[in-house]
């Protein structure tokens, strides 16, 4: 942009001035970059949450899983760098080469939204704040609470893989493990309880609960993890044979897979979290209570995860001169 302008100076002094000015207008009545803000686009580019909101029905209406995949990668991108979209960016070393994200997806859409973006408002709507509102929108297009979030985070210019492993839950992970992380996001352990709730819509790999099974020497399976209903487990070994294809997936809620609701929290009751890290929310005397609320009260959990959302999704934000806004979300600026 600036080299736009200095070539313009030399070629329409007078437009060059002109420009300059309308400029400083903008800098002094738009809200300020030091911080997000709600309507933070209302002047530059009106139409950047209508866009991405469009980009986002559209995709979900043609692919179901696409709300699930759009609300994973928020959760991967925040809690790694924060959220500032370094997750999308490729490369060896970066995030998005990590095994870790390897069944990561929802970039299509993402991609999608900001070539619109970039083509009527050019250098203006950062890819964090795309993925914010992408995952925002697929929540509400399942079923899920309406939320505002305020806007104006920027691009990350460090992305490395090193970082994803420290920063990210495992599915086998103990409620002390996961407090500690949460915690060192600014995240509480209520925050903990109400954002696990994203397991309601969604797939996940069978080598992500593989650990609740064990293989005898006849090559099957069985069931090793009393937290874990029979039933339920012997339909999961049904769709996760003992050498399963790697690219099989099965629903994390397996009664309403895409339907955000707070089925979620009823599968807990039932003995039917499919991850370690989702069974010990009702084994664990810490957890319990909120999350047989959250069985019993669908409202409550709607606006519980409306206020633990926003503070996710401002997680480590770069603003103001931090970082840039990227032109294309898989690249750095040249």
């Amino acid at each position: 942009m600036e080299d736009r302008l200095t070539a313009l100076s030399s070629r329409s002094p007078v437009l060059y001035h002109f420009l300059i000015l309308v400029i400083a207008f903008y800098k002094a009545t738009c809200p300020s970059g030091a911080q997000l803000s709600f309507g933070f686009y209302s002047v530059a580019c009106p139409s950047a949450e209508f866009t991405v909101r469009n980009t986002v029905r559209t995709a979900s209406s043609r692919d179901p899983t696409i709300p699930g995949k759009l609300l994973r990668l928020v959760f991967h991108d925040c809690f790694v760098e924060g959220c500032d979209a370094s997750v999308l960016l490729q490369g060896n070393g970066t995030e998005r080469s990590d095994p870790a994200n390897g069944s990561l997806d929802g970039y299509s859409v993402i991609d999608s939204a900001k070539r619109v973006l970039e083509f009527f408002c050019p250098e203006t709507v950062s890819c964090a704040d795309i993925v914010a509102l992408a995952a925002r929108d697929a929540v509400e297009f399942a079923g899920g609470p309406a939320v505002q979030i305020p806007t104006g985070r920027r691009d990350g210019k460090v992305s490395s893989a090193s970082n994803v492993r420290p920063n990210i839950i495992d599915t086998s992970f103990t409620i002390n493990e996961m407090t500690k992380l949460f915690s060192s996001k600014g995240l509480s352990l209520d925050d903990l309880v109400i954002l696990s709730g994203a397991h309601t819509i969604g797939r996940a790999h069978c080598s992500a609960f593989s650990d609740r099974f064990k293989e005898d020497s006849k090559g099957k399976l069985t069931l090793i993890d009393a937290s874990l209903d029979g039933t339920y487990a012997e339909e999961l070994m049904k769709q996760c044979p003992a050498q399963p294809n790697p690219s099989t997936t099965v629903n994390t809620d397996p009664e309403t897979s895409s339907l955000f609701d707070n089925q979620y929290y009823k599968n807990l009751m039932s003995k039917k979290g499919l991850f370690q890290s989702d069974s010990v929310l009702f084994s664990d005397d810490r957890t319990r209570e909120l999350a047989e609320n959250f069985a019993n009260d669908q409202f409550s959990f709607f606006n519980s995860w409306s206020r633990s959302f926003v503070k996710l999704t401002n997680i480590g934000v770069k603003t103001g001169d931090e970082g840039e806004i990227r032109v294309s979300c898989s690249s750095l600026n040249a």
